[in-house]
């Protein structure tokens, strides 16, 4: 974090924001920890290389606004998992 901005990780790469841009979701450290896991799972399983239908439910679970999956999104993603290694 610098004066005016600060450096946020996301499923998606790394990204230097102003601090006027951010918005609090008031995410308790078990949220904030859950987000974390669901980011590092997504960056592991998105690529270029997966069908874009793969792609834009990927992006659409980095998007979401709460700090947990459905157990259907959790089960999807957990199956894409070892389809995306082995494209990879």
């Amino acid at each position: 974090m610098n004066d005016f901005s600060c450096t946020v990780k996301m499923w998606d790469g790394e990204y230097t924001i102003g601090l006027q841009h951010l918005k609090s979701y008031n995410y308790l450290p078990a949220e904030c920890e859950q987000m974390q896991v669901i980011c590092d799972c997504i960056s592991r399983v998105y690529s270029s290389e997966l069908e874009e239908s793969v792609q834009k439910f990927l992006e659409s679970l980095g998007k979401l606004n709460r700090g947990y999956l459905t157990a259907l999104e959790d089960k999807l993603l957990t199956i894409l998992e070892p389809e995306a290694r082995q494209e990879g």
